[in-house]
């Protein structure tokens, strides 16, 4: 395969698309993030702002609240617009065109086409309902060629909010080293953890390199105030390469995120008390369902049910139609039995929903 037909094998995300164009609903349970957060929430002022800044690599008071708050040398962080934006530039500059890659199924769609769009050549492995959606070290082992030049996971796991403990990711990193591998942990799901001092996998050796940023659990996705973690002089070779990318961000926006990274406890706080009411409210609806059966995490804003014995496009097609209603329809994570459910949105929306995700479901089975 010439090497222009390994850089264009996918150019676009199928489940973006989808997300963008028909997922809105009037009561969405299809979002995995929390309710987007109002300007005037924030204590600001037009004095602590500014249009245009200094254009040298990355803001300065923003990196080294990013250091700070991940415990890691200024040096070791590179900013970026969003999450998926850090995955494009940390997965671009991590591999070469047909590089083998492996990475995680079910997974999210997004990771895959742009391995794909950067001309890897991607294998999987898998992560089983039976075991709990488990990160298993011996699955991965069981995949890893010496070709392998990079591992690809979540944590928590989109789409089944399963969280993977330091223990395997350790092991994971050694598997990696091995082969002489990097490990690149996209964590902006661990943030819901609402720690101050977030447990990064970034601290289990120099092999991971994670991203993250503040969209998921404090409904900042306005900012687009992302991050990658990584080694010195890798973090380096990020910064020049995204000046072919995205040269100079957006100063305003730099500026308010050093203003949420200030106030994050009390918003987190607030996050934090909307997820636990609903994941309790969730918890209740899936003890009064025999049709579903589900893997369900402790923390974080997302889960993923399975029909039973059925796919649930018929389930996603009807709440839609019918019941004004969305979830994530499992085919985009290559599990048609399922359909993720979003935990964050406001609490009258997530009530009603869950009562016509019920009638749904019942209607189906009559």
């Amino acid at each position: 395969m010439s090497e222009p037909a390994l850089r264009r094998e996918s150019k676009a995300s199928e489940y973006m698309h989808w997300a963008k164009t028909s997922s809105s609903a009037r009561f969405n349970l299809a979002t995995s993030g929390l309710a987007n957060l109002k300007l005037q929430e924030l204590r600001v002022s037009l004095d602590d702002l500014e249009i245009t800044g200094e254009t040298g690599y990355g803001y300065q008071p923003l990196v080294a609240a990013l250091a700070e708050r991940f415990r890691v040398d200024a040096g070791s962080v590179v900013t970026a617009a969003g999450t998926s934006f850090a995955n494009h530039l940390a997965m671009a500059a991590l591999i070469n065109p047909g590089d083998e890659i492996l990475i995680e199924t079910p997974g999210y769609e997004p990771l895959v086409a742009l391995a794909g769009y950067l001309g890897a050549q991607v294998k999987r492995f898998p992560r089983r309902f039976e075991d709990g959606f488990a990160v298993l070290p011996v699955e991965i082992e069981r995949n890893l060629s010496p070709r392998t030049r990079l591992i690809v996971l979540t944590n928590f796991h989109n789409p089944t909010g399963v969280m993977t403990d330091s223990d395997t990711l350790r092991e994971v990193g050694e598997l990696a080293r091995k082969v002489n591998a990097r490990v690149l942990v996209d964590e902006v799901y661990l943030e819901m953890l609402f720690a101050d001092s977030p447990p990064t996998a970034f601290h289990l050796g120099n092999q991971f390199v994670v991203t993250g940023s503040l969209t998921k659990a404090y409904g900042l996705s306005g900012l687009r105030c992302g991050w990658i973690l990584a080694e010195p002089e890798l973090a380096k070779r990020m910064w020049l390469l995204n000046d072919l990318f995205a040269a100079t961000p957006v100063h305003a926006g730099e500026r308010l995120s050093v203003i949420a990274l200030k106030q994050l406890p009390e918003i987190a706080a607030n996050a934090k008390r909307r997820l636990d009411k609903h994941r309790q409210l969730l918890n209740q609806f899936l003890d009064g369902r025999d049709d579903l059966e589900v893997v369900r995490p402790s923390s974080g804003s997302i889960m993923f049910p399975r029909v039973k014995e059925a796919s649930s496009e018929r389930l996603c097609r009807l709440l839609r139609e019918k019941y004004e209603m969305s979830v994530v329809p499992g085919r985009f994570f290559e599990m048609p039995a399922h359909f993720r459910i979003g935990l964050g949105g406001e609490s009258e929306s997530f009530v009603e929903g869950l009562d016509r995700l019920g009638q749904a479901l019942d209607e189906l089975r009559a």
